[in-house]
């Protein structure tokens, strides 16, 4: 499912799973979650797994585990740096690291802020695509009751050839 790089307005946000060691036994460091559990802390923390999903609106997805809690610019780096060229233009919610990213790689960047309740700019710039597929992927994963985290990565990349699969099936209808 690898490609070269990504074309056009490329479309940046990241989802979290809660951190999972489902299967292991003999769990020490803290008490065992009963259904899936929550996370101690409200909001983003270092108990959940950021999934960072790039896709460009030819549908040319990256989806890969980048780190616990916040996503920072290097691991942005080193999971879509090589797919990305002057010519994209990236679209990402308003996290600051996208921001300072975009800025040193010298790329156009349009932020999405959806506190002040604008979700498109320009009628083009949106990352609604990129919504819909961790939509999409949790809905997908939700039927496993659970995946352990060091599972998760395989786990995604079988969503994409789920899914690539699903749209190529869809357009020759």
């Amino acid at each position: 499912m690898d490609f070269d790089h990504f074309e056009g307005i490329v479309e940046i946000d990241e989802t979290y799973f809660l951190y999972s060691q489902k299967g292991q036994l003999g769990i020490t460091e803290r008490k065992p979650r009963k259904r899936g559990g929550k996370s101690k802390h409200r909001g983003i923390s270092h108990e959940q797994v950021c999934v960072l999903v790039a896709r460009d609106r030819t549908k040319a997805t990256v989806s890969k585990v980048s780190c616990m809690g916040r996503i920072v610019k290097t691991k942005v780096e080193n999971i879509i740096g090589s797919k990305l060229s002057s010519d994209n233009v990236l679209v990402t919610d308003a996290w600051r690291a996208y921001k300072t990213y975009a800025k040193e790689k010298g790329l156009e960047h349009y932020r999405i802020n959806s506190d002040d309740g604008k979700y498109v700019i320009k009628g083009l710039y949106h990352i609604q695509n990129v919504n819909s597929f961790h939509s999409r992927m949790k809905k997908w994963i939700d039927r496993f009751k659970g995946v352990a985290t060091k599972y998760l990565d395989n786990y995604l990349a079988w969503f994409l050839i789920v899914a690539s699969r699903r749209t190529k099936a869809l357009s020759n209808i």
